[in-house]
């Protein structure tokens, strides 16, 4: 398996069907057990025409209103993100996706649309009907919905157990470079 190099760009792809999407280059924080990128605010979006139409995120050109700490761990179908405002961390968001594939100086993932925000030791669903909506586009299979609901009891269950693996390396992590 190939690392990335701290202080490298590498391209974070959403792939659907087999097909790129979207891309953004991101920076590589860390690559060891966990692959941890930054992405910072105004970072570009490329988008692919896609058979299966437009990106959701194609009416806009950038990431704006937050940097973002992307956490991810080999064969999680999730991804934790860490926003930080104006150089201050805000609040932790999971983010079930496909789990991520690395290339040659690229990764690969696709968003199913649930997720879970945690803040202040409370959390709260996000985007609960995004997985019916996947399913009834084709974008994911019933059992790919199902298999997105099975990861996402399990996260919640770690977080209603204080069991978050992100939280002891990560929660004082400060951007040094920027913001």
């Amino acid at each position: 398996m190939c690392r990335f190099v701290a202080g490298s760009t590498v391209q974070r792809r959403e792939v659907l069907h087999g097909q790129v999407w979207m891309t953004m280059p991101v920076q590589v924080v860390a690559d060891d057990e966990v692959l941890a990128v930054w992405i910072d605010d105004g970072t570009p979006f490329t988008f692919v025409p896609h058979p299966f139409g437009p990106h959701p995120w194609s009416g806009n050109d950038r990431w704006t209103g937050s940097s973002v700490l992307q956490l991810y761990r080999p064969g999680d179908a999730y991804s934790v993100w860490a926003f930080f405002r104006r150089g201050r961390f805000d609040h932790w968001y999971i983010n079930f996706e496909m789990p991520y594939r690395r290339g040659d100086g690229y990764f690969d993932t696709d968003d199913h649309g649930l997720d879970i925000v945690a803040r202040d030791g409370t959390w709260q669903w996000k985007d609960r009907e995004d997985v019916a909506e996947q399913v009834a586009c084709g974008r994911l299979t019933p059992g790919q919905a199902d298999a997105v609901w099975r990861e996402a009891e399990r996260v919640a269950s770690a977080l209603d157990n204080g069991n978050c693996w992100w939280i002891p390396r990560w929660r004082n992590w400060k951007p040094a470079h920027r913001e």
